[in-house]
């Protein structure tokens, strides 16, 4: 989006913005790390990936974090039923996440998985895959065919490739896609965890509208903020603007039914969305039990508040009868 500002003043501005946006990138990793260190759920490869937590973090921000990698999770193994794993996967400012690897130890990789992030990232994610074994051999043990595509923002092989690009600007998006073999007749699956959010209204718009245009068969996934009009969602809005992080599309995150409306607006047939409170009270009660037990919650109004904050939207098109639609908690 920089390289559109012509004013550099503006362009500056921007790429602070975007700037801390990539910051939120290695707190969610950090985030992650440290909950998985304390045994919430099992991830043998995000310490490849990120450094282990200085500090603690507090059990609502890891309880908050194992209802969304398991939500999102469910949502992703349910796709993946109903395809029988013949689709594709495109995860939409992927970070450091290591979804590849695990489904690919689960057995359960899609024909090809795709992630996408800002350039800077992707280089660092590169890097780090290039120089541990336990990230790379999986990567060769899925490639078929002739050396590995591999450069400073791209890499590309049978079953994963990793692309630079800016999601506010789809065409883009969908050359460099295209250009590592996406199959847009093939179900695809788009995952999104707070990324819409730090665009504008528009641009998210214009990424969900370019999706569903795109893909016949689709669904798309999307976790972040939700119910931000209220005295708790202000506080948080306040305590990101202080480390210089606006949320830009935060007027969508007014309630979950501005959410489905989004989605339904932009060319989705079926959408729906449910908080984290709701997804927490779906997840497997004795696996619940068990996290519970890790770490004494003192907060438990301040748990649920968080989690009444942040929700799982998903929405489908489904040409082919799949029964997209039907996938639910």
């Amino acid at each position: 989006m920089a390289a559109a500002a012509r004013d550099p003043l503006s362009a500056a501005g921007l790429d602070e913005a975007d700037e801390a946006v990539r910051g939120t990138c290695e707190d969610a990793s950090v985030c992650k790390r440290f909950a998985v260190s304390v045994g919430y759920w099992k991830d043998p490869y995000i310490q490849y990936f990120v450094r282990q937590a200085k500090e603690r973090k507090a059990p609502e921000i890891n309880r908050g974090y194992y209802a969304r990698v398991h939500g999102v999770s469910y949502l992703i193994k349910a796709f993946l039923k109903k395809t029988e794993c013949n689709c594709q996967i495109v995860n939409l400012g992927a970070g450091m996440d290591t979804l590849f690897w695990r489904l690919k130890d689960e057995n359960l990789l899609p024909r090809k998985y795709f992630e996408v992030d800002f350039p800077m990232i992707v280089s660092r994610k590169i890097h780090n895959i290039k120089s541990k074994p336990p990230l790379s051999k999986p990567i060769m043990e899925s490639h078929s065919g002739d050396s590995l595509l591999i450069d400073s923002h791209s890499l590309d092989s049978t079953r994963y490739s990793i692309v630079g690009a800016d999601l506010r600007f789809s065409s883009d998006l969908e050359e460099k896609l295209k250009k590592h073999n996406l199959d847009i007749q093939l179900p695809t699956l788009l995952v999104a965890e707070c990324v819409l959010v730090y665009m504008t209204p528009q641009q998210s718009a214009d990424l969900l509208k370019w999706a569903a245009n795109t893909f016949p068969v689709a669904m798309f996934i999307n976790y972040e903020q939700v119910n931000m009009t209220d005295r708790f969602g202000q506080i948080m809005i306040e305590n990101l603007q202080r480390r210089q992080c606006n949320l830009a599309g935060v007027e969508v995150c007014r309630s979950l039914d501005s959410q489905r409306e989004r989605l339904l607006l932009n060319g989705w047939e079926a959408a729906h969305a449910i908080d984290m409170m709701k997804v927490y009270s779906f997840l497997p009660q004795a696996d619940v039990k068990r996290i519970e037990a890790l770490e004494f919650l003192d907060e438990k109004e301040l748990f649920e508040q968080l989690m009444q904050h942040y929700c799982i939207c998903w929405a489908s098109k489904d040409s082919s009868n799949l029964g997209l639609a039907n996938i639910t908690f």
